[in-house]
């Protein structure tokens, strides 16, 4: 599959403000290490016309290699948040504890590490808010990004069976707003409501094309939160690698 290339366009930049509605334009430096989900599991179902099972045990912070929830083939599940990547110690070749690939950028879907996922196994992650680290190193801050007017919002997302961590799942990243580009060059993939449905369903070239800046507006809120701080365990959780 050759999946086609992508025009990208930034529009100009604007003055930021903190906890205000954000175009893209401005700059900051998003980290996609850590998202939140705050909506209970029933109303996210209702959102995503969706079933539930069993209540899943999922706190609300997620964090690569813990578990997160999805939307796939009509169900909200839990997964591990993020791949699998088999490792070797560079002092006895011998295999160690795999490494949590939790981010696929959109110019590497047709790799073979992602590309069966992605033409087969895409999903909808459900997202309140994501974060990004600001500060002098050993003390930043927590900042976070949201959509206005929706939470969540879906993130456009790849999954696949592990032998490691069981189901897991992936982020798709695309290049970030102009106003992150000086700091960071990739931002979660954020899909239009409209856009859901062909997402999961659609061929992958379609799936494909919806890999793009996102257009819409976002919101800042920075606050004093340490970046580093106690993670909410839950008694599935994987170790984080």
């Amino acid at each position: 599959m050759d999946l086609p290339a992508i025009t990208r366009t930034r529009p100009a930049s604007i003055a930021k403000r903190e906890w205000t509605v954000i175009v893209p334009g401005e700059r900051s430096t998003p980290i996609c290490n850590l998202y939140r989900l705050t909506t209970p599991t029933d109303a996210i179902a209702g959102l995503f016309g969706a079933q539930t099972g069993p209540a899943p045990n999922v706190a609300e912070e997620i964090y690569p290699g813990y578990p997160g929830l999805v939307v796939v083939s009509g169900q909200i599940r839990s997964m591990t948040w993020g791949f699998p990547r088999a490792m070797k110690s560079k002092r006895t070749g011998l295999p160690i504890k795999p490494r949590t690939v939790n981010n696929a950028r959109e110019d590497k879907l047709a790799t073979p590490f992602w590309r069966d996922s992605f033409v087969n196994r895409r999903c909808l992650i459900p997202v309140s808010a994501w974060a990004e680290a600001q500060g002098e190193e050993g003390r930043m801050t927590r900042t976070w990004y949201a959509v206005p007017g929706d939470a969540p919002f879906a993130v456009a997302g790849i999954w696949r069976p592990t032998s490691e961590w069981g189901d897991a799942y992936s982020m798709v990243m695309v290049d970030n707003c102009a106003f992150m580009a000086e700091v960071h060059d990739r931002m979660p993939t954020i899909l239009h409501r409209d856009t859901w449905d062909a997402w999961l369903h659609g061929t992958p070239e379609e799936a494909f094309a919806l890999c793009r800046i996102w257009d819409g507006q976002l919101l800042l809120d920075a606050t004093p939160e340490p970046w580093a701080k106690p993670r909410q365990r839950t008694p599935s959780s994987p170790t984080l690698l």
